[in-house]
């Protein structure tokens, strides 16, 4: 059975895992990784002596948080192909550091591709790139969500295989306030019950030939979506949620990186 949850509009569920494959198929995973992570910077008075790196590639460990989130993926046997979207100037010095550090990840038929302003556009480049057939299944994973587990990773790709369309997810725990936005301030105007909200974590898998149309769509349309699901939903498509992890964290800020050294420690 199915717990409905509610999703930007779209019918969702949490869907049980499934336990057998239907077809065979490849999995290609898509990491958007060329954004500059102006949340992570330092403080307008702050005059650091060079750039600082982008959050990607901000260590964890003594290891790029980039490079944590390769290897979750590079460890998954289901796993076919890895592209990595990056800024134009930062893809030489990383397949470098890939190749001397990390050969591990290169078993995946790791890519890299130059991304885009936005990460619809860097996902779009990306796509562009793979060899899917119709049937095979695209992942699509924040750069700087490190924690992902092989039993989230392997729920998404059976419920993106079984229903075309997955997202991993969690349920809210705060109370959530819908506000009208004034020049006073912020003002209540409902209280939305938590049973209907899911907080959206990746990795987001879909169907090849479901996403391929839906990023076609949006691009015919101008439309910029904030996640890879929401273009699906825009085409009224169902999309079905799998339970995802409150370690599952996307590292955002200097708060979350002391978040997230905490988990790597323990």
């Amino acid at each position: 059975m199915f717990n409905s949850v509610a999703h930007s509009g779209a019918p969702l569920f949490f869907a049980q895992p499934c336990t057998i494959l239907v077809a065979p198929m490849k999995v290609f995973v898509i990491i958007p990784a060329a954004g500059l992570g102006t949340r992570m910077s330092v403080s307008p008075t702050d005059k650091p002596k060079k750039k600082a790196p982008s959050k990607q590639f901000k260590e964890l460990g003594g290891i790029p948080i980039l490079v944590h989130t390769l290897r979750k993926f590079a460890e998954t046997p289901a796993v076919y192909e890895i592209i990595v979207a990056l800024r134009r100037d930062e893809i030489a010095g990383f397949r470098t550091q890939v190749e001397k550090e990390f050969p591990e990840i290169l078993s995946k038929r790791l890519q890299m591709v130059e991304g885009g302003e936005h990460r619809q556009n860097s996902v779009a480049n990306a796509l562009a790139r793979t060899a899917a057939d119709a049937g095979d299944i695209v992942l699509v994973h924040d750069a700087v969500r490190p924690f992902v587990t092989s039993e989230i990773i392997a729920n998404v790709i059976e419920a993106a295989q079984k229903h075309g369309a997955a997202i991993a997810g969690w349920p809210a725990v705060d109370t959530v306030k819908q506000v009208e936005r004034t020049a006073a301030g912020a003002l209540i105007k409902a209280t939305i019950p938590r049973a209907s909200i899911v907080m959206a974590q990746t990795p987001q898998g879909f169907r090849y030939d479901i996403l391929k149309k839906a990023f076609d769509e949006a691009v015919a349309d101008g439309f910029l979506g904030t996640d890879e699901a929401s273009l699906i939903e825009r085409a009224g498509l169902p999309v079905v949620v799998v339970m995802g992890s409150p370690h599952n964290i996307k590292i955002t800020t200097p708060a979350d990186m002391e978040l997230a050294e905490f988990y790597l420690q323990h």
